[in-house]
């Protein structure tokens, strides 16, 4: 029970990475807080964490709608007395090269990878600078937090900007005992992933097999997904970490894709 009583905001978790999150973090221990932009997704999600025995609430939350963001962080905090952990996860993907991306898309991703993490993370730094109990801040990142891909420039120009939103609120938290990390996975077969299978198909005229094999996973040692437990495993160790000894870092989790 690594987060035993611990108060943890999982945004984007009623499917793939922030939902593998939201459910170990509840059998660690933690009141885990729900947030998906369809209440009735977030709810069936922490109706299935408490059967199997965790404390959860679902709430829907636009992470780009700051008004909407402070509401649900304030109701969490009347719930729960506060907040400990905010995992900032929400986001999706778009496959477009530079010269045919249009500005709408651009900004669409933008404001939920970029502006949803910085207004999700305001509101609870807030909360755990008044609160004085110190807190953790967990940015999701991606190996396009250090490197490009083709057809991606709107996803790593955000994920790149994440490492720097963190190491900011790694230097402002330190006196108020937050500490800020970025988890960079590599590919993680989620729904998010199987959907850029048939688009880079597409758009890179190969067969889907070679997308996996020669784009994806081409730079592994091993030529394997990253799994969502890997993600979530790392994810909990530094949810339960309680020193400002590892902070404004970025952890690579990628079976060796990327090496710094």
């Amino acid at each position: 029970m690594k987060l035993k009583n611990r108060v943890a905001l999982v945004t984007g978790s009623t499917s793939g990475i922030g939902l593998g999150i939201a459910k170990l973090y509840a059998k660690e221990g933690a009141k885990v807080v729900i947030s998906s932009r369809h209440e009735d997704d977030a709810v069936k999600t922490a109706e299935a964490i408490k059967e199997a025995g965790g404390e959860a609430t679902g709430f829907a939350m636009d992470v780009s709608d700051e008004a909407q963001v402070n509401s649900v962080v304030e109701e969490v905090v009347q719930l729960y007395g506060g907040i400990d952990i905010l995992v900032s996860n929400a986001g999706f993907q778009h496959i477009d090269a530079v010269d045919q991306l249009e500005l709408k898309d651009w900004k669409s991703m933008m404001s939920v990878h970029l502006d949803g993490a910085f207004i999700v993370a305001k509101a609870c730094l807030r909360h755990m600078y008044r609160a004085g109990k110190g807190g953790s801040i967990i940015f999701m990142g991606s190996v396009h937090s250090k490197q490009a891909s083709k057809l991606k420039a709107p996803y790593v120009t955000a994920k790149h900007g994440l490492i720097g939103l963190s190491k900011v609120i790694a230097k402002e938290g330190a006196e108020h005992g937050v500490r800020s990390n970025v988890i960079c996975p590599g590919y993680v077969r989620t729904p998010l992933v199987d959907k850029q299978i048939p688009e880079q198909a597409r758009v890179l005229g190969m067969s889907e097999e070679d997308v996996i094999k020669k784009v994806m996973l081409a730079e592994t040692v091993d030529g394997e997904f990253t799994t969502v437990d890997d993600v979530a495993q790392v994810a909990l160790f530094l949810g339960g970490m309680e020193t400002n000894v590892l902070t404004g870092q970025s952890l690579v989790v990628s079976h060796g894709w990327f090496m710094e």
